[in-house]
């Protein structure tokens, strides 16, 4: 299959914005390296069609190939961890802090229920309208609000808790405007 240099530089700027948004849908680097493979494959297959707009084609199909995979995950017995691992109980600063709020945003996003964490990626990691959200998911722009509405809710519930719990302040990320 010939895509040309067009290809190949798409694939060199975007891969990884593409990675961003694969990870935060799926909520496993794993998963999302090979979901990102799968879409650039697909993307390639179709260039003649994707040509026109290729990120939009690809975030398509990462989309599509997370509901796959979350249809797959619901037919499968639930794994099980053997153990809980605590976060550290010390209060860090700087770039350790910043991946801490990282991980605590990550954790709250797998939380939430599929169709709310598609609509957070969408709308607030890819800067997405509400339009656009609406027309990638199939869904009204109305459901589009009121899924970020209450997985914003959820977030900010989830954060708050989890770092009071760790004697942390209150995060600013999802702070009320």
């Amino acid at each position: 299959m010939k895509t040309g240099q067009e290809f190949d530089d798409f694939v060199r700027a975007r891969s990884p914005a593409l990675l961003r948004t694969a990870y935060a849908l799926a909520g496993d680097h794993g998963h999302a390296e090979d979901m990102l493979q799968t879409a650039l494959l697909r993307t390639a297959r179709h260039w003649p069609a994707a040509r026109d707009a290729p990120e939009a084609y690809a975030r398509q199909v990462l989309v599509n190939l997370c509901r796959d995979r979350w249809r797959w995950l619901r037919r499968r017995p639930r794994e099980t961890s053997l153990a809980d691992h605590a976060g550290p109980a010390t209060v860090l600063d700087g770039p350790a802090e910043q991946v801490g709020r990282q991980m605590s945003i990550i954790a709250a996003l797998a939380g939430l229920p599929a169709s709310q964490r598609q609509v957070i990626v969408l709308r607030f990691l890819e800067d997405l309208s509400v339009a656009d959200t609406a027309s990638l998911l199939g869904i009204s722009p109305g459901t589009v609000k009121s899924h970020a509405a209450r997985a914003l809710r959820s977030l900010r519930i989830t954060l708050t808790d989890n770092h009071v719990a760790s004697g942390r302040s209150t995060p600013e990320v999802f702070d009320a405007h």
